[in-house]
C-alpha cells in the first residue's frame, strides 16, 4: 500500500473507531476518553510508544506479547491491569494461571513505559497501568504494520487479581466455536468481535503444547495434512512443549494472512480453525481473508479493540494509579 494511501485508510480507520466509541459513551457503556491525558499529561502517550517501538525494533515478537497482554487482562476482571499483579499473601497472581504461567511475557516492558511515563509526567503516577496495557497494544500493532485507532483513557488499577477467573474466562486453546462464542458473549462482545480480536493472532507465536493435539490427532477434514506434518517438525509427540510455532506465515506482520491459512485449514490452534470449519463464522473468515489487503479486518479490529477496551473498567474513585505496575501501592 502506497504511503499516501496507508496514510488516508488510517485517518478513516481513527475517525470511525473514535464514532464507534463515542457512541457507546454517550449510550452509558464508558466514561472513556481518548483525550483524557491531553491536559493532565500530554507526553504521555508519545512515551509509550517510543518504549513500545524501541522494545519491538529489538524483538519482533515483544509486539503481539504486549497486545497478548492487554487481551488477557480485559478478560478478567475487565481491562484493570490485574494481570501485572506480583502473587503476594492477598493477591492470587494471573501469571500463574493456566493461560498465563510460563508463556505471558513484556512485563519487563510494561515496567519500562511505566518508569518512562512517568517521568514525562513529572515524576508522579499519573498513567494508570491499565491505560498503558491498552496504548501498548495499539502501538505494537502499529509497530508490525497493522491499523491504529484512538484509545479510550480513563481507567484506574484493580488492587486484587483472580487467578480463578483467569483460568476460567480467558478462551482456551482447545475450545471449539460454541464455547469460543459463549466466551466472548460473556464480555459483551458478539461473534464478529471474536473473529476480529482473534485475527490478532497475525502476529506471534503459540507453544507446541497448545496445538500438539491438533497437529497429531485431528482429521484431513480440518487440517491440511502437508502442515501438520511441517508443524511436527518442531512439535514431538512427547516433548518439546515450549517450542514455538508461528500462528501464521508471516508472524511479525500485521496482516490478513492468519484468515487465509483457515479457509487452507492450516489455522495452528484448534481454536484458530474452529472459526472455519463450517458453522457460523465461515462467511466473516472468508471476508477477511479476500479483503483488499485486509482492509475490512483492518476496520473491524481496530474497532472491537476499542470495544474490548471499554470492558468494564474502573474510573473515578474506584481503584488506584499504582506506581509499581506489579504491586498494590501501600
Amino acid at each position: 500500500m502506497a504511503n499516501s494511501h496507508r496514510a488516508i485508510f488510517f485517518t478513516i480507520l481513527l475517525l470511525l473507531a473514535v464514532a464507534a466509541a463515542a457512541t457507546a459513551s454517550s449510550a452509558g457503556f464508558s466514561p472513556l476518553s481518548p483525550y483524557y491525558y491531553s491536559k493532565i499529561c500530554p507526553k504521555a502517550l508519545p512515551a509509550i510508544r517510543r518504549v513500545v517501538e524501541a522494545a519491538v525494533s529489538g524483538e519482533r515478537r515483544m509486539g503481539a506479547s504486549l497486545l497478548r497482554l492487554h487481551f488477557h487482562d480485559c478478560f478478567v476482571q475487565g481491562c484493570d491491569g490485574s494481570i501485572l499483579l506480583d502473587a503476594t499473601p492477598t493477591i492470587d497472581s494471573e501469571k500463574t494461571a493456566l493461560p498465563n504461567n510460563n508463556s505471558a511475557r513484556g512485563f519487563e516492558v510494561i515496567d519500562m513505559i511505566k518508569a518512562e511515563v512517568d517521568k514525562a509526567c513529572g515524576g508522579k503516577p499519573v498513567v494508570s497501568c491499565a491505560d498503558i496495557l491498552a496504548v501498548a497494544a495499539r502501538d505494537s500493532v502499529v509497530a508490525l504494520g497493522g491499523p491504529s485507532w484512538e484509545v479510550q483513557l480513563g481507567r484506574r488499577d484493580s488492587t486484587s487479581a483472580s487467578r480463578t477467573t483467569a483460568n476460567n474466562d480467558i478462551p482456551s486453546p482447545f475450545m471449539d466455536l460454541p464455547a469460543l462464542k459463549s466466551s466472548f458473549q460473556k464480555q459483551g462482545l458478539n461473534e464478529r468481535d471474536l473473529v476480529a480480536l482473534s485475527g490478532g493472532h497475525t502476529i506471534g507465536f503459540s507453544q507446541c503444547q497448545f496445538f500438539r493435539n491438533r497437529i497429531f490427532n485431528e482429521t484431513a477434514d480440518n487440517i491440511d495434512a502437508e502442515f501438520a506434518r511441517e508443524r511436527r517438525a518442531s512439535c514431538f509427540a512427547g516433548s518439546g512443549d515450549a517450542n514455538l510455532g508461528s500462528l501464521d506465515g508471516s508472524p511479525t506482520r500485521f496482516d490478513a494472512s492468519y484468515f487465509k491459512n483457515l479457509v487452507e485449514k492450516k489455522g495452528l490452534l484448534h481454536s484458530d480453525q474452529a472459526l472455519f470449519a463450517g458453522g457460523s463464522t465461515d462467511s466473516v473468515v472468508k471476508g477477511y481473508a479476500g479483503s483488499n489487503n485486509g482492509r475490512s479486518f483492518w476496520f473491524d479490529f481496530a474497532s472491537s479493540m476499542v470495544k474490548m477496551g471499554n470492558i468494564k473498567p474502573l474510573t473515578g474513585n474506584s481503584g488506584q494509579i499504582r506506581v509499581n505496575c506489579r504491586k498494590v501501592n501501600a
